[in-house]
């Protein structure tokens, strides 16, 4: 199910229809420009970004809820949501216009995020639970990046910052789990030894 190769040809085959440019110069390198979005509007890479992002934490979403997440699953999404929250319109007011330098790290941003979703996708064609995990977070990483260009009073934690505070919960919820599974073992132990003193008075009355 190889959602992100459809959306991203569905955008690709749009974008000659919509007039913006099929292509985008970053650090004097001419790249395609397959989002069908009007780059001479800085403020639409935010627009790329998010959409982008909040497609592959939903395929990844997908992947992982079958099964108990690891500490590191849970991070990762945690993370797509952090960076995702109260995502600014075009037209915020603490946006900054940022400079052509500015601009073009943004764009390169962009493109390297476009790298790791082809990763991702193949990593999900795979089953790579493992590496489309890593992957999200240098996905999630670049879209970060994006937002602090444009909006950088907004604080941003860091996945480090959030890894920590998830792998607290987990050991928490895992060590629940022990103890439920240990409880229910000494039930079990305990209605076996009940039968079996049961079976043994029927034993003795019977002789």
């Amino acid at each position: 199910m190889d959602w992100l190769r459809h959306r991203a040809g569905a955008r690709m085959s749009g974008a000659g229809q919509s007039g913006p440019s099929p292509v985008v110069r970053v650090n004097d390198h001419v790249l395609p420009n397959p989002w069908g979005v009007d780059l001479a509007q800085r403020t639409s890479v935010l627009k790329i970004v998010s959409e982008r992002l909040s497609l592959v934490r939903y395929v990844f979403l997908v992947q992982i809820e079958d099964g108990i997440a690891t500490a590191t699953q849970r991070a990762s999404l945690e993370y797509a949501d952090a960076v995702l929250i109260g995502w600014p319109e075009e037209d915020a007011p603490d946006l900054i216009a940022v400079t052509d330098a500015q601009y073009q790290e943004a764009l390169g941003q962009v493109t390297l995020m476009e790298e790791y979703i082809d990763r991702f996708r193949t990593m999900e064609q795979h089953a790579d639970i493992d590496g489309m995990t890593d992957t999200l977070i240098r996905i999630t990483e670049r879209v970060a990046h994006v937002r602090r260009t444009f909006q950088p009073k907004f604080l941003l934690p860091t996945f480090a910052e959030i890894r920590r505070v998830v792998q607290d919960e987990w050991n928490e919820d895992m060590g629940r789990i022990d103890s439920e599974g240990e409880s229910d073992a000494d039930t079990i132990r305990s209605l076996q030894g009940e039968f079996d003193a049961l079976g043994d008075e029927s034993g003795a009355s019977g002789e």
